[in-house]
């Protein structure tokens, strides 16, 4: 009995002096787990995404202020940061994880129970304002959501208001003071929900006071206003805008992957998908457990969420969509409104739905198209048929330099592409809810970044926005050269800051030419290795690595 006492506690030392060994001292050994390096996605002047090798980038101040919020407040107890090479993994959340991304991460936050979901690749999945909805009530935008809300994470202070000639008004309490500078030529436009909830956007540094001069504007309601006496403000604190921040950066080092990122990226225009009864009421189920917190019950876009979103959800019972490959004025396609739930719009809060099931994507389509009689009035008209884009040249590029200035581009979207025009301020839609043009620098296309979908935009338009087609103004040569051109403002750019990376022009060389394929993460260009002909076109057969994805 001794013996086997004595061989349980030997095989017992053994066993974890060999995991300490395995787990612990050899990896730190290894070189490839001190580097900073990672695959990086980047787009090139000529609009391809490619991948090069390039260094992780540290924590901001702001961001390592929200990593340490993270910690404290335990959200690594349910989210594992993590993507590994099994079970599909990269087609769910995105490329296999590299050691390089967490350079920076002392302590890690791999973590092992995922009782929410990975977030490794969550940066740029939402905007700003959704992390913001989901901390003060996770089941605002996510209805089935067990996370617990972060209500202490928010400046709170219930405020009265009073009827005016013009509107409510809020009064002027101490707290206002604090949150406002009451500038009045700024006015902050403020969206309270049905339940006298209001949002207040932070400022980026996340400190009070804001500046401008809070106005409520219940536009959203029409002719059927919520009747308030007293409204709730939450703003978020400096802690939430930097744990934000923090999340948002996530994912980020391996630069512009989601842009050819395979599950979400479909194409489709001609589909039918039956109106049946089963379709629809499944489509309601669909609806109500994903879409109903910002659309709302009847999805005119009052969702209880969308006192928090910029810009506001969309108003399913006006029958207006932005994302059509049908002529200006006219509803989408089946195929149009799956592919914006599969890929969703970037920069706003409606995100990729490319994880539910297929089936559950069309139901709620027909569901969908019950909100509105104008899908019973009238019928799509035939999609436009898309040309093959011409081959990108800097002659092409430049001639789109020049129609970007000839066709004032620059009057809403500003010289250098950044959403900063002259007529920024001053833009509204169709329902006069204020509107933002687009930042290029970022390559966060709302409709899709291929150059394909900047073609189908300038050739149709954004129905129930200020813009307009362009097909009658420009020919199809004049189309493909500005489309190149709005694309190259995020060439070699980060898309969380929009900030150019240092790449040598000789690298920019590489990846420009054809003959450089770097495809795929494991065929990164290597800056160092350029000379060996790393990622260069070969002829042997491309090896398989993950269902669907090749070499």
């Amino acid at each position: 009995m001794r013996s086997i006492k004595s061989l349980a506690v030997g095989a017992g030392f053994c066993f974890v002096t060999l995991a300490m060994f395995v787990q612990g001292f050899l990896p730190a050994i290894l070189p490839e787990s001190r580097t900073k390096q990672v695959s990086r996605a980047v787009r090139t002047d000529l609009g391809d995404v490619k991948w090069v090798r390039y260094e992780s980038s540290d924590y901001s101040p702001l961001e390592s202020l929200g990593r340490a919020v993270y910690i404290r407040e335990g959200c690594w107890y349910c989210h594992s940061q993590y993507v590994r090479p099994v079970a599909g993994e990269e087609l769910r959340w995105g490329p296999v994880s590299e050691a390089g991304e967490y350079a920076f991460d002392l302590p890690h936050l791999f973590s092992t129970r995922r009782i929410g979901p990975d977030l490794t690749r969550v940066g740029l999945k939402y905007a700003d304002d959704w992390h913001y909805a989901h901390h003060w009530d996770p089941r605002l935008v996510v209805p089935e959501s067990i996370m617990p809300s972060f209500k202490w994470l928010f400046e709170q202070a219930r405020v009265p208001v009073r009827k005016t000639s013009e509107g409510l008004e809020l009064e002027r309490t101490p707290a206002v003071a604090r949150y406002f500078t009451m500038n009045k030529d700024k006015p902050v436009l403020l969206f309270p929900n049905e339940t006298g909830l209001v949002s207040v956007r932070p400022r980026p540094d996340g400190e009070l006071p804001i500046d401008g001069t809070p106005v409520l504007d219940l536009t959203p309601f029409a002719d059927k206003p919520p009747v308030l006496t007293s409204v709730l403000l939450v703003v978020p604190t400096k802690e939430l805008v930097g744990l934000v921040r923090y999340v948002q950066k996530l994912g980020t080092n391996r630069g512009a992957w989601r842009e050819v990122f395979e599950p979400q990226n479909v194409a489709l225009s001609v589909m039918g998908i039956p109106q049946s009864a089963d379709l629809v009421a499944h489509g309601e189920e669909v609806f109500a457990e994903h879409c109903i917190g910002c659309h709302g019950a009847k999805g005119d876009g009052n969702g209880l969420a969308a006192t928090f979103l910029f810009p506001r959800p969309r108003d399913f019972t006006l029958g207006v969509f932005k994302f059509r490959s049908t002529p200006s004025g006219s509803l989408p396609t089946d195929g149009d409104l799956f592919r914006t739930i599969t890929r969703g719009v970037r920069w706003t809060a409606m995100p990729t739905w490319h994880e539910i099931p297929d089936k559950d994507r069309l139901a709620v389509i027909t569901y969908i198209k019950t909100l509105s009689q104008r899908w019973k009035d009238e019928k799509p008209e035939p999609p436009i048929v898309l040309p093959t884009p011409p081959p990108a040249t800097p002659a092409l590029l430049a001639r789109g330099k020049e129609l970007y200035v000839k066709a004032k581009c620059w009057e809403c979207h500003g010289d250098t592409g950044r959403g900063d025009g002259p007529s920024a301020d001053q833009l509204k839609d169709d329902l006069k809810f204020p509107i933002r043009p687009a930042d290029f620098t970022k390559g966060q296309f709302k409709g899709g970044s291929h150059v394909t979908d900047i073609y189908r935009t300038m050739t149709l338009g954004l129905d129930g926005t200020p813009m307009p087609s362009f097909a009658d103004s420009m020919n199809n040569e004049e189309r493909w050269a500005i489309s190149y051109f709005v694309l190259s403002f995020s060439a070699w750019a980060d898309p969380l800051t929009g900030q150019k990376l240092r790449l040598s022009p000789e690298t920019k060389a590489s990846l420009n030419s054809p003959g450089v394929r770097a495809d795929h993460p494991r065929l990164a260009l290597d800056p160092a290795g350029e000379s060996t002909g790393v990622a260069r076109v070969s002829d042997r057969k491309p090896r398989v690595y993950y269902p669907g994805i090749q070499e």
